[in-house]
């Protein structure tokens, strides 16, 4: 296998691909464009399917540009949304960018790492430099996104700004002098807006590598902390592995593709053994789970994690560790009301429901009848299904 055939493997799109298969089989050190949307401080498991690839191409001598969109990210991505965000203050971008950083450096080598913001050239973009890098592209090339394409056919409004974040996120690549920008699928048409911005400004394009967007626990939509479907990476052990095996069973060899080093050989004998029924799905996604846990947090912690989840999913025991929620004095309660005191459940609604779906357990027993109102003592547990347990102590 070819220099380029081991780093291209995988990828959705490559532009272009003889091109930059020729610079990496003749051993040319390439700078590698990887953008950072610091609009949120947070990195889950979606962001590591580009983050692993980028580490993949330092092992090969490739330098990691990290381009810290301290700019763009007051503007917002339009990407994939039918509104406009909101814009953050700068000590929000500031934030956001050191807590991702700091995340982003538990997989990148920082040793081979180079950092750039955007303020080092946009701060001092004068209305010359705007209109110059505006001539670049026509509204209508800009309004090809599909994004924007929606929005104006079901009537809703694109502002001006944001027409600019490709513009931007392409003069990035002149700024850096990007031999090649890595991203998302969703990242294709900012990507390719580079590499015209590039050509404008006197300078060779850009190379274009896009990977495949991560399904959220959802299984339908891109893994996003604004859908509510995502995994955090600094999420615990526990919690990550008890997400994990929420999955559908079907991506479960995708989640092993894109966020392990499984071989293709590996990856081949989960799916026969998945279709053809010889393995228990169950068993498949806990050994996937384990492994990615194990990515982030070590093996050890990652075979606790197993071992808890089973220990409270199949065997049905209590938790190792239980939070203690103090309550009122008073000893009676209705079991809907205790639920709701305790955080168990949103309303008194949800309570009833968690009751009569045989959810819910006090000091070990079942409770059956929601009417019926419970003598509490200090120091019983209170459950609502396996993971939501409480100890309750008395205020």
């Amino acid at each position: 296998m070819t220099t380029a055939e081991r780093l291209l493997s995988g990828v959705v799109h490559c532009e272009s691909r003889q091109h930059l298969s020729e610079r990496l089989d003749r051993g040319d050190r390439l700078r590698i464009k990887f953008g950072i949307d610091p609009s949120a401080p947070d990195i889950h498991l979606g962001h590591l399917v580009p983050m692993r690839l980028l580490r993949k191409w330092q092992r090969e001598g490739h330098l990691a540009v990290l381009v810290i969109g301290d700019f763009t990210a007051r503007i917002g991505d339009p990407t994939g949304r039918s509104a406009t965000r909101p814009q953050l203050s700068v000590g929000e971008v500031q934030a956001n960018a050191k807590t991702y950083l700091d995340q982003l450096f538990c997989v990148v080598d920082p040793d081979q790492a180079e950092v750039r913001r955007q303020s080092e050239w946009y701060q001092s973009f004068d209305l010359a430099a705007v209109l110059r890098l505006a001539s670049t592209a026509t509204v209508a090339q800009l309004l090809q996104r599909s994004d924007f394409e929606q929005r104006v056919r079901s009537e809703l409004p694109v502002s001006f700004h944001e027409l600019f974040y490709p513009l931007l996120q392409g003069y990035d690549s002149v700024a850096i002098q990007a031999d090649v920008e890595l991203g998302g699928t969703d990242q294709l048409f900012n990507l390719m807006r580079g590499r015209e911005v590039q050509e404008a400004y006197g300078q060779r394009r850009q190379d274009i590598v896009t990977v495949p967007l991560l399904e959220g626990l959802d299984g339908e939509k891109k893994m996003s902390k604004s859908l509510g479907n995502a995994i955090a990476v600094t999420e615990a052990p526990g919690s990550q592995f008890g997400q994990l095996m929420s999955i559908p069973d079907r991506l479960i060899t995708r989640y092993l593709a894109l966020l392990t080093d499984a071989s293709a050989e590996e990856l081949a004998d989960t799916e026969r053994s998945l279709q053809g029924g010889t393995v228990n799905p169950r068993d498949a996604k806990a050994d996937m789970a384990e492994q990615l846990v194990s990515v982030l947090h070590g093996p050890v912690r990652a075979q606790e994690a197993r071992e808890e989840f089973f220990r409270v999913h199949r065997d049905h025991d209590l938790p190792s560790q239980i939070p203690n929620v103090s309550l009122p004095g008073h000893r009676q309660w209705d079991i809907r009301e205790l639920l709701v005191a305790a955080g168990l459940a949103q309303s008194k609604g949800e309570a009833a429901r968690l009751v009569q779906g045989g959810a819910v357990e006090l000091a070990g027993q079942r409770v059956g009848d929601w009417r019926k109102p419970l003598t509490v003592e200090p120091g019983v547990v209170l459950r609502a299904g396996p993971r939501r347990v409480v100890r309750l102590t008395q205020g």
